[in-house]
């Protein structure tokens, strides 16, 4: 995750507050996707960037996963991630956001 939407991400949990912020993900790779959501549930882990030693335990999923694919009206979602859903890893990536989220929010 850029340092940018680091920044971003921090400057809204200041003024919406860190229950109030889900993330929503949609980088092609697992790892990508996963360092992503560790970032903003435990901080920056490369110390980088804004969210370095910045906790702020944040929801994140990846568009791509069954629980936050359901939320959107399907036609929409099959324009706007149909086509890339059919070359990515999904299982791969809902495998890593899965186990990042079991491991880092319990």
């Amino acid at each position: 995750m850029d340092l940018e939407n680091q920044k971003r991400i921090k400057d809204f949990v200041e003024k919406y507050g860190a229950e109030n912020i889900v993330v929503i993900l949609g980088g092609a790779e697992a790892e990508a996707a996963g360092l992503a959501a560790e970032t903003v549930i435990s901080g920056d882990p490369t110390f980088a960037g804004p969210l370095a030693g910045v906790a702020l335990g944040l929801e994140c999923y990846h568009v791509v996963e069954e629980s936050l694919k359901e939320q959107f009206d399907p036609d929409v979602y099959d324009e706007q991630v149909g086509m890339m859903e059919m070359v990515l890893d999904v299982d791969e990536i809902v495998e890593e956001m899965e186990e990042i989220r079991e491991d880092l929010l319990g």
